[in-house]
């Protein structure tokens, strides 16, 4: 080694120590110096110093004490929740909901709004992501960062969205004026991706690091996880299954004139409501007509494996080409359909394939998107905040 690098070492030691420390107070709740000592490996002396570090920038506090045998009870150490913040956005056609969470991820607040009756997304983003922070007693400029779970493609290369088939308002541009307005950084990323990141967090996924996730509700997309990360292809469309070309239905050949793609045709919710009327069930939503189906025991079959047909069609042209072990079925109707959906897409999958991947329901069922966001926001601030311990 060159006396050139020795002087980076003992820094790089004590971030490496200091990442840790705050890694395992975030598992494992307070801890005592010597605690964290024994679980990390250091010495008494060492993990002191490093405890002394951590609250002089204001990462960890004292929050009580252990008592102990003899001598004084041993203090307890807790990462600061407010030393930073973040903020989640699901945005949908109609509501924009966000959340803001600490770094130790408890969700402090969340709140809600219309979006139809407004034509300036700048304005909803803005006012959602200050009215959590707001209610989370978090000043703005303590959101270290802002990430916004939007329908359509996300640019891998500028982060803007180039496409929102039912957000026509949202645009190229819209992302450096979101972070102009807002003073922090901003991330866009494809509503369905972050769907199954928490999947892979909480849900039907943890501990799987190569699956799908289809989502089946106004609209039909697919996200793709590979190693533990997200795949995102080239131009961001990695996952647009609704554009599959499929058939026994029209394949529209101008998708800038807003059409409905062919997948989207066959298994979107207009689709299932459409279905669900042939099979003598009327129900408000897509998501009613399955669960009345499911309800309606041996006579609701019929619906259910019609739909699973369908749904196996996007299915199987995924699982042929990345072999997934592992596919969630989620959004409105793959929740609804629970199990009994699952299991017959499992089965005509392997019926017309080669491949016989496990399907699953998701194992979410309140605001995936905007924990998927709130998962991703943690994981940037963390990394930042936590890899900035190094003095």
């Amino acid at each position: 080694m060159s006396a050139t690098r020795l002087p980076g070492t003992p820094r790089l030691l004590r971030a490496l120590n200091d990442r840790a420390a705050l890694e395992l107070l975030l598992e494992r709740g307070p801890l005592t110096r010597a605690r964290l000592g024994e679980l990390t490996g250091l010495s008494k002396v060492t993990a002191s110093q490093l405890v002394e570090r951590l609250e002089e920038r204001g990462l960890v506090a004292r929050v009580g004490e252990q008592a102990g045998g003899r001598g004084p009870n041993a203090q307890l150490y807790a990462v600061r929740p407010g030393s930073a913040y973040v903020v989640g956005v699901d945005v949908g056609a109609e509501r924009v909901v966000a959340a803001c969470a600490d770094i130790t991820g408890a969700v402090v607040s969340q709140v809600e709004q219309s979006t139809r009756d407004t034509d300036d997304p700048v304005g909803v983003v803005h006012t959602a992501v200050v009215q959590a922070a707001s209610r989370a007693g978090a000043e703005l400029d303590h959101v270290r960062r802002v990430v916004l779970g939007t329908p359509g493609l996300v640019d891998p290369a500028t982060g803007d969205i180039t496409f929102a088939f039912n957000l026509p308002r949202w645009h190229r541009g819209l992302l450096a004026a979101l972070r102009e307005d807002l003073h922090t950084p901003v991330v866009f990323e494809n509503d369905v991706n972050l769907a199954a990141v928490a999947e892979a967090q909480s849900g039907a996924a943890q501990g799987v690091a190569d699956f799908v996730l289809v989502w089946v509700g106004a609209g039909v997309g697919l996200a793709i996880m590979l190693g533990g990360r997200l795949h995102h292809g080239s131009s961001g469309a990695a996952g647009e299954i609704g554009y599959l070309p499929v058939p026994g239905v029209p394949i529209p050949r101008d998708v800038s004139r807003r059409a409905k793609p062919a997948f989207q045709q066959l298994a979107g919710a207009d689709a299932v409501q459409a279905v669900a009327r042939e099979h003598g069930i009327d129900a408000p939503d897509a998501a009613g007509a399955v669960r009345a189906a499911i309800a309606a025991g041996t006579a609701g079959g019929p619906l259910l494996d019609e739909l699973a047909r369908r749904l196996a069609l996007g299915v199987a042209s995924t699982c042929v080409v990345l072999d997934p072990p592992l596919v969630v079925l989620a959004g409105e109707v793959g929740q609804a359909g629970g199990a009994a959906l699952a299991e017959r897409v499992q089965h005509e999958v392997a019926a017309i394939t080669l491949v016989r991947p496990r399907v699953v329901p998701t194992g979410l069922t309140e605001e995936p998107i905007l924990r998927g966001a709130l998962r991703t926001a943690l994981d940037a601030v963390r990394d930042e905040v936590f890899g900035s311990t190094i003095g």
